[in-house]
C-alpha cells in the first residue's frame, strides 16, 4: 500500500513540475513533491475538490486520489482551500528557494506547502510560517509538529514585524507588495505574492503571480509568473488600487512588467500604481 502511494506521489511530483516547465526530474522542487504526503496536510477524506460547477466529493477516501492537479477543500464553508498544485510547482520553481534559506510564508493553511518550502530550504534553513484563519493554523501546528524547521504563527504576516528573510511567498491575495514585506528582504531576497484584482461578484478575480527581487542598490526587479487566484489578505487590500489592477489586467500586457519602484512620481512607463509604489515596464537602469 505504502508502496505503491509512493509511486501515485512520484509521477504526480514528475507531472505538475513538467507541466510548470521543469525540465530536470532531479529539480530540488521536483524531489520536494515527491516526498511530502499531501494527504496528511487535508484531513480525513473523502475530499472536497473544486470544480468550475462547485465542489464534487472524492469517491473514497483512498489517499492516491489527492495526487492530481486539483484544489481540494480545507474549510467548504468558508471555501478555503489547498490550492493548485501546478501553479505552486511553477511559483516555487521562480522562488528559488536555496538550502539554508530563511523564509516567511504567508498564508500556511494547514501546513502543506510549508512542508515543501521546509524540504527545500533543508535542515539548515528556517520557515515562519504565518496563518490568520485560527483552524487552520491550529491544523498547520498540529501537522508540522515533527518537521523541526518550521515554525507556526497563528496571526496575520501583514501586520506583524518580519524577521530579514531571504524570500517571502504569499499565498494569498494583495493589492500590492506592503512595505514590511520589502523591507525585510535581504539583498538579493525574493517575494512572490498573487497581485489580484477587485472580486467578482463576491469570488477572487484572477490576478497574477508577481516575483519581485531585491537588488544590492535596494531597487527592486519585478515580472508576472503565472495567473493566480487566491482569498483575499486581510490587511494586504485596497479596494481603490483594487479597481486600478481589474484596468491594468484588462490591458492585457501584465508581462511587459520589468521593475517595482517605491516612491516617486510614476512616469509613461507605469503599468499600474499604488500608494507608495508602482510597477514599470521599464528595466532598472
Amino acid at each position: 500500500m505504502i508502496e505503491g502511494l509512493q509511486v501515485h506521489r512520484s509521477f504526480f511530483s514528475r507531472l505538475i513540475t513538467a507541466n510548470a516547465g521543469i525540465a530536470d526530474p532531479d529539480h530540488p522542487v521536483v524531489k520536494a513533491f515527491a516526498s511530502v504526503p499531501r494527504e496528511h496536510y487535508l484531513g480525513i477524506g473523502p475530499w472536497q475538490v473544486l470544480t468550475a460547477a462547485g465542489y464534487i466529493q472524492t469517491p473514497s477516501d483512498h489517499p492516491a486520489l489527492v495526487y492530481h492537479d486539483i484544489v481540494i477543500a480545507l474549510n467548504r464553508e468558508k471555501q478555503l482551500n489547498n490550492g493548485q498544485p501546478l501553479l505552486h510547482a511553477a511559483a516555487l520553481a521562480a522562488l528559488a528557494v536555496n538550502p539554508g534559506d530563511v523564509i516567511v510564508h504567508v498564508g500556511a493553511g494547514t501546513g502543506y506547502y510549508t512542508a515543501l518550502l521546509a524540504t527545500l530550504v533543508g535542515d539548515q534553513g528556517r520557515i515562519l510560517a504565518y496563518e490568520v484563519e485560527p483552524e487552520l493554523a491550529s491544523r498547520a501546528k498540529e501537522n508540522l509538529r515533527g518537521v523541526s524547521n518550521v515554525e507556526v504563527i497563528s496571526g496575520s504576516g501583514a501586520d506583524a514585524g518580519l524577521p530579514a528573510c531571504a524570500a517571502i511567498y504569499v499565498n494569498a491575495g494583495a493589492t500590492g507588495p506592503l512595505d514590511l514585506w520589502l523591507d525585510s528582504l535581504v539583498a538579493g531576497g525574493r517575494l512572490l505574492f498573487p497581485l489580484t484584482p477587485a472580486e467578482v461578484f463576491g469570488r477572487p478575480a484572477a490576478g497574477m503571480m508577481l516575483l519581485v527581487t531585491r537588488s544590492k542598490e535596494f531597487r527592486f526587479d519585478a515580472r508576472f509568473i503565472c495567473q493566480a487566484a487566491f482569498t483575499p489578505c486581510i490587511g494586504a487590500r485596497d479596494p481603490e488600487i483594487a479597481e486600478r489592477l481589474t484596468v491594468a489586467f484588462a490591458k492585457g500586457d501584465a508581462r511587459s512588467v520589468r521593475s517595482l519602484r517605491r516612491g516617486g512620481t510614476p512616469d509613461a512607463t507605469c503599468w499600474c500604481s499604488g500608494q507608495s509604489w508602482w510597477l514599470s515596464t521599464a528595466t532598472l537602469g
